[in-house]
């Protein structure tokens, strides 16, 4: 379940791996399995972990030698080219690869299920001398809890070491500090959104909560709150060469491993307090909490609803109604899966000023479609200045937007919501702001026919 299955497998091709991982799955594995098989699989820990051959990007022969805790490659000469996709992805892993689960990890997961906040892995490997590779994790998210085929979600990929000039798909992003280390974050799209977290320093060997590399992509709108994990894995990616690389060990475990039994929820939050209030948006920051197995994240509420959340200890809150009464609360998630009390509640007016638009707005909606996909070219007019811009609407079919450009944009059910990015938060009085996004669907493409922009009606056409 590579992000570049879509392109390098058919339905046929899929069909055929399946039969041929299904000719080596075996119950517990012995030291020393031996797979040569392009995708062979069998399992370790019981049941518990599945390590997959997967050499879904080449025809040369890739052995690996399964042992009781993960895997070598005891032969791989790749030669593919840097600028292009690799040859394979060995791995070990927990949940679903195309129907092919493990036991015990109660996965697919929906990311609500206070489960998942506990989700710890780690992994330990060992690099050859010489070829060109990377060494990732491989996570997986698609918004049903499907357990076969290809997942169209996201996919996490978290970046220990790579050698040569290889790089993930799209563009370097941002750099963050998570997990005990910074971070590249790249972000691009294969059909599904590709979030990938390239370590400034290698190491080989880690230990985190899944939910800390979650928490930032749903910050950047590049995840939903209502889609399901289905696997994590751990291996390479070889481009040339790939002898010698292996995952020593592996781990992974529901509900904070050893501290599953663990009851007591992190301290609440304090001193939460606003600044830079704006028509559109407000800056929340607060004291942090305290907890006897880590707090790993923290969810920010308005009202009852919420709104994001974050690894850190401040949020930006955008897309609100000019001239409005707001008030915000902040809740720590702790890796057991425990949730704080509430923070104090800070409440805010908004400023009056550009957020709303005094005047008419129009929206264009331009679509081009194919079977199953389309994209979309919105246009936003207003006649009176906007200093920040959201703009909402419902799909009348069943689209699901994938990714997006010139906006972050999120889906709930059919409602979506698309939000300014930093180079186009500024409408002049008369002028316009626009983006896009691509997406599927199945029965249904009708164009939506209603648009609000900042909380106002908008004409359409």
């Amino acid at each position: 379940m590579k992000r570049r299955a879509l392109r390098a497998l058919t339905a046929v091709l899929a069909a055929v791996g399946s039969i041929l991982m299904m000719s080596v799955v075996a119950g517990p594995a012995r030291a020393d399995v031996q797979i040569c098989e392009k995708y062979g699989a069998t399992t370790i820990a019981g049941g518990k972990y599945v390590v997959i051959n997967n050499n879904w990007g080449d025809d040369t022969q890739q052995c690996i030698n399964v042992t009781s805790s993960g895997f070598t490659v005891t032969q791989g000469n790749h030669n593919k080219p840097q600028n292009g996709a690799p040859g394979s992805y060995p791995a070990v892993y927990a949940g679903c690869h195309y129907a092919n689960c493990s036991t015990g990890s109660s996965l697919p997961m929906r990311v609500t299920d206070s489960r998942f906040a506990g989700i710890q892995t780690s992994v330990s490997m060992t690099y050859p001398g010489n070829g060109v590779y990377d060494a990732s994790y491989d996570i997986w998210f698609d918004p049903t809890s499907r357990t076969d085929g290809q997942n169209t979600g996201a996919e996490l990929m978290v970046w220990l070491n790579h050698t040569g000039s290889v790089q993930p798909v799209g563009s370097r992003v941002a750099t963050v500090n998570l997990a005990g280390g910074t971070w590249d974050v790249w972000y691009g799209n294969s059909g599904w959104n590709v979030i990938s977290y390239v370590r400034t320093s290698p190491t080989s060997s880690i230990s985190f909560n899944v939910s800390t590399f979650y928490n930032d992509m749903l910050s950047r709108g590049y995840v939903q709150n209502s889609w399901y994990m289905t696997s994590v894995q751990a291996g390479f990616e070889p481009w040339v060469g790939g002898t010698g690389l292996a995952v020593n060990n592996f781990s992974y475990t529901v509900g904070g491993g050893n501290n599953g039994g663990d009851t007591q929820a992190p301290s609440a939050p304090s001193n939460l307090r606003a600044s830079n209030v704006t028509s559109s948006g407000v800056s929340l920051a607060w004291n942090g909490s305290s907890d006897n197995v880590g707090v790993t994240g923290y969810d920010v509420y308005r009202g009852s609803t919420l709104v994001g959340t974050t690894s850190g200890t401040s949020y930006n809150v955008s897309g609100l109604s000019a001239s409005t009464a707001y008030s915000f609360s902040v809740r720590a998630r702790d890796a057991a899966g425990n949730t704080s009390q509430a923070s104090n509640t800070v409440s805010v007016t908004t400023t009056s000023g550009g957020g709303n638009p005094g005047g008419s707005c129009r929206v264009t909606y331009t679509k081009s479609e194919w079977a199953g996909g389309f994209t979309a070219n919105i246009t936003v007019g207003s006649a009176s200045a906007v200093n920040g811009w959201t703009l909402a609407f419902t799909f009348p079919g069943d689209q699901r937007v994938t990714n997006a450009w010139n906006a972050t944009v999120s889906q709930s059910g059919s409602s979506v919501t698309a939000r300014n990015v930093d180079h186009n938060g500024s409408i002049p009085a008369n002028g316009t702001a626009s983006f896009g996004f691509q997406g599927t669907w199945s029965s249904s493409d009708a164009s939506p026919t209603s648009f609000t922009l900042n909380g106002t009606a908008c004409t359409t056409g």
